[in-house]
């Protein structure tokens, strides 16, 4: 098999950064611990694959002004397949997965995205397709059966090897790792024309509606900025720019304050939707992951896997999850908007989920089944049940 070293660029913490292509042409980008035991050789994606699929449309929803993306080649994708074919495995000769050589992180273009994958430009101002967005006056455009190109990007961003896991079982190490490769792929994504919000998110659990028990993640750049922080747009108008200053700081001296560091601030927020919700903030104003320093990436590896893993010391199985992290705009909002962390759940005990009805999946008119303050005291002797996390 030919295994040609691959150039490299080392980043923040050690990380090696190593890109390459799969065989169709997507992006695969191979990120090396620091202490990795891998050498610079990555074996040649050789699979005869068929074309990628056409980018999606999308269609704006003229009652809310939100856009629809339509993405019909989504339904081939895989569910819950044994390990022997993980998709996110390394390649073997009896599994032509997506990553043809072993790895300890791994990012690449999802065969089958929601958002692009025409993001080419003819002369560097706008992204090519068929009626792809012109900028986000266009994309604010009233008018009724308006259509544009789902131009953008998405990524699947493999945590391990291995067939079984989440971010919570990573060593602090590898979680290092990860929390580089989302700010190195948020600087680039962010720089990509067309993309004007980049969301790194983990779903964990068959209750969210994981199809794949392979510990990983995905990156959404979106052609559009997302209702919900639209919506923290408009909130910001009202409050004033420094609302997230004036958010830590009240949550701080609160009864629902989870863990604390020096750069990192975890709490169950005033007014919890879910059952089990909460948010984590750098103390200090960042727009993105990409602007966060060393300290801070290092800090966040052990005290959100110590976060993580005091969620599913709450009950005897591990706790479905997702786990957001909200972004400021790439051109808008970006010294009003601080990056943050929003993990939700919704086991509402051991053996009860919460559904969304009709007040909240019909009205957005949510109603909490559990005092944030009772849910933070449950959370919080959780999390202190768990030893320290060290490298």
């Amino acid at each position: 098999m030919n295994t040609p070293a691959l150039p490299s660029e080392t980043l923040g913490a050690g990380v090696v950064k190593r890109p390459t292509l799969l065989a169709d042409g997507r992006e695969l980008i191979y990120y090396d611990d620091p202490d990795t035991r891998l050498g610079a050789e990555r074996a040649i994606d050789a699979r005869d694959l068929d074309p990628r699929p056409a980018t999606a449309t999308m269609r704006r929803d003229v009652l809310t002004g939100d856009w629809i993306s339509v993405a019909a080649s989504r339904q081939n994708r895989a569910f819950m397949p044994p390990a022997e074919f993980d998709p996110l495995a390394p390649q073997t000769a009896a599994n032509p997965s997506e990553i043809p050589s072993t790895y300890d992180v791994a990012v690449f273009e999802n065969k089958s995205p929601s958002f692009g994958p025409a993001l080419a430009t003819a002369h560097g101002d706008a992204p090519a397709g068929d009626d792809a967005p012109r900028g986000l006056d266009d994309v604010d455009a009233p008018g009724l059966g308006r259509t544009r190109t789902a131009v953008g990007r998405c990524e699947v961003v493999c945590f391990s090897p291995e067939h079984e896991g989440s971010f919570g079982t990573l060593s602090v190490t590898r979680a290092r790792t990860v929390i580089e490769a989302w700010a190195d792929r948020t600087a680039a994504l962010s720089a990509l024309p067309g993309v004007q919000q980049v969301f790194p998110f983990e779903n964990r659990g068959e209750a969210i509606g994981v199809t794949l028990p392979h510990p990983h993640g995905q990156i959404y750049s979106y052609p559009y900025i997302t209702p919900r922080t639209a919506n923290l747009l408009r909130q910001l108008e009202t409050e004033g720019d420094d609302l997230f200053s004036r958010i830590l700081e009240f949550e701080q001296n609160s009864e629902r304050v989870i863990v604390a560091g020096e750069h990192w601030t975890a709490f169950v927020p005033f007014a919890a939707r879910w059952p089990l919700e909460v948010h984590l903030l750098p103390n200090r104003h960042v727009a993105d992951l990409a602007e966060t320093n060393d300290a801070e990436r290092t800090e966040l590896a052990p005290l959100y896997l110590r976060l993580l893993r005091g969620i599913d010391a709450l009950y005897d199985t591990p706790t479905p999850y997702i786990a957001a992290w909200h972004q400021a705009p790439v051109n808008r909002g970006r010294d009003s908007v601080r990056m943050h962390l929003q993990l939700t759940s919704p086991r509402r005990a051991a053996d009860k989920l919460k559904f969304l009805a009709g007040s909240e999946a019909a009205m957005g008119a949510w109603i909490g089944d559990i005092a944030p303050e009772t849910a933070a005291a449950k959370l919080r002797d959780a999390v202190e049940s768990i030893p320290e996390v060290h490298a």
